[in-house]
């Protein structure tokens, strides 16, 4: 979409525009992916199966934080996980590598995703606009990375011990789908990497008028059992690890309440400078 003729472009020229924007997209997660694939066997042994093994970095920490308040036992401390992994379909396990070698292309190429996405809009915006917002897609990729970490770290070992550990009867032994338990790690990694969008999502619902401070404080109170009914549905259903998840979800409420003062601030200092 070209600066000089975006008032004169068509519908169909936006969509065509559009269309082209989406596809250099699915080719950067294309790309991605293909090296993903050709690496999947590392990705597999030191990112997949890394939270099934004890020696993982949260497990330790949480291990050595039980045993400093005085809970020696604990399941974060045990030798291993009382399950194994299985593949029952024959293409099991082709599936699971092809997904996931598309799923970790998305998340390297979620920058170029939002760059293109950036690059349609920006156009139909004004210059002031334009300038303030050149640090999108480095905040939105940082944030959406730091979610992901934090599925990844905290949501998906939490989730992985508990479900694990679960048992109604110690004569059912837990074998788990490969395609289960990779399910697992890739809702708790990319959900909370969405969630943590939230910032940028109030921005914009707050330049366009949707949302105001006075109205997110209001309904702060509806917002925590929003915060906790989404913690309960991205984490296993054990109180702990609920608080968890909400506390940095509801800290991330109030910084979106902290831009929103921002942008109606911005915005009425305009409305004054054009009286």
């Amino acid at each position: 979409m070209s600066k000089n003729n975006t008032d004169e472009m068509s519908f169909l020229d936006h969509l065509e525009d559009l269309r082209w924007h989406l596809i250099r997209a699915t080719l950067s997660v294309l790309i991605c992916a293909t090296v993903a694939f050709i690496f999947s066997k590392a990705i597999f042994k030191y990112i997949i199966f890394a939270p099934k093994q004890m020696d993982f970095p949260t497990y330790k920490w949480l291990c050595q934080a039980s045993e400093y308040i005085g809970i020696n036992d604990t399941t974060f401390c045990a030798a291993e996980f009382p399950f194994k992994i299985q593949s029952l379909e024959m293409s099991a396990q082709f599936s699971a590598d092809i997904w996931t070698s598309i799923y970790t292309g998305f998340i390297v190429a979620f920058p170029y995703i939002i760059y293109q996405f950036w690059s349609f809009i920006s156009p139909g915006l004004h210059p002031n606009e334009r300038k303030h917002s050149r640090g999108f897609i480095i905040i939105m990729s940082l944030l959406f990375f730091i979610g992901v970490l934090f599925g990844y770290y905290i949501v998906t070992p939490l989730s992985i011990n508990f479900l694990a550990n679960y048992s109604i009867s110690p004569d059912i032994e837990n074998q788990f789908q490969i395609s289960s338990y990779i399910s697992l790690i890739r809702s708790a990694a990319l959900a909370s990497g969405f969630v943590f969008e939230l910032p940028i999502v109030i921005y914009f619902l707050t330049k366009i008028g949707l949302v105001t401070p006075k109205i997110m404080k209001k309904y702060r109170k509806f917002a925590l059992v929003i915060v906790l009914i989404l913690s309960a549905i991205i984490t296993p259903p054990d109180l702990a690890s609920q608080i968890i998840v909400a506390i940095p979800i509801l800290i991330l409420y109030q910084i979106s309440i902290y831009i929103s003062k921002v942008v109606v601030k911005n915005q009425n200092k305009k409305q004054k400078a054009h009286v």
